[in-house]
């Protein structure tokens, strides 16, 4: 099967990690072993991954400078994404035998540079912080910040991916054969401005430019793993209880039950992917994607 694999940030580096070097090594090793096992089962996989914390932490350098030399938000979501994907793909040479062709690929991602998102910033990125240090931040840096949880994070613009620049190289690698790390972070956003392609201040969702991959490199199946089980309802309770099989209706049904910052936005690029490919989505844990795979655990969300 091709299976377009999406590494959520906190599979990547677990919560209340330190985000060093080395912690962020140690996490891409951890990952890799669980998707060598599944490319060594003869599955063929393209992967995407978050870089939410790692986005932050470089804007965070950035500004601790010359104010002339800060880096807008497409440069750090490039640099972001070497990072990460140079990590995964070293990690994966490790994990797999010698040889295995495995290469990352710096992705760009088209978005409208008139989409509402720019004026209304949602996507949460760097460290977590208490509301008050949050609150002073933002009045020292000029940030938005928003809750995420019990915790207060920098928010940013996160317009919509409507297409993938680098989607014919990608499929040309897939054919090969060769294990395709790309879309890190959502890709690097990019817009039109006449004939010219230019950056824009924006980190795309990475879980909505995943499902746009994945249908447009004709994947069996979306998988995208984090540091839960899988969806559940009433997470965080007593009562609360994993949905195992389920469709886009029903979970449209609860969608208000879905934190906005965490499951909700994968919950929404797997029913975007199932709805316009009739193909299966799934939520779940890094170490479960063996069984993920095979319908035993997680969340699976099919056609209806």
């Amino acid at each position: 099967m091709r299976i377009l694999v999406a590494l959520g940030g906190n599979a990547l580096l677990p919560r209340g990690q330190p985000l060093t070097a080395a912690a962020q090594q140690q996490a891409a090793d951890m990952a890799a072993r669980v998707l060598a096992a599944a490319i060594s089962a003869g599955h063929q996989l393209i992967i995407t991954h978050g870089n939410g914390p790692q986005v932050g932490l470089l804007a965070l350098q950035s500004s601790a400078g010359p104010a002339i030399s800060a880096l807008p938000l497409d440069a750090l979501g490039a640099e972001s994404e070497g990072w990460i994907g140079y990590a995964i793909e070293l990690a994966l040479r490790n994990a797999l035998p010698e040889g295995a062709p495995v290469v990352a690929l710096m992705t760009q991602t088209l978005v409208d540079l008139q989409d509402p998102a720019f004026a209304h910033p949602t996507k949460p990125i760097g460290p977590v912080y208490d509301e008050a240090t949050a609150r002073r931040l933002a009045r020292e840096h000029d940030w938005q910040v928003a809750p995420d949880g019990k915790y207060w994070r920098r928010v940013v613009a996160s317009p919509q991916p409507l297409g993938i620049l680098e989607i014919a190289s990608i499929l040309h690698l897939a054919r090969a054969g060769i294990t395709v790390i790309c879309g890190g972070g959502g890709g690097v956003p990019v817009g039109r401005t006449g004939n010219r392609l230019v950056g824009a201040e924006a980190v795309i969702d990475k879980d909505a430019t995943s499902a746009l991959l994945a249908e447009q490199a004709g994947a069996d199946m979306l998988v995208m793993l984090t540091d839960v089980a899988g969806v559940y309802l009433d997470y965080g309770t007593p009562a609360q209880r994993l949905i195992a099989q389920t469709h886009p209706a029903e979970l449209a049904a609860h969608a208000a039950a879905f934190p906005a910052g965490s499951i909700a936005p994968k919950v929404r690029a797997a029913c975007a992917f199932v709805a316009r490919t009739a193909k299966p989505a799934a939520i779940g844990a890094l170490t479960d994607f063996t069984a993920i795979i095979a319908g035993q655990r997680g969340t699976t969300i099919a056609p209806a």
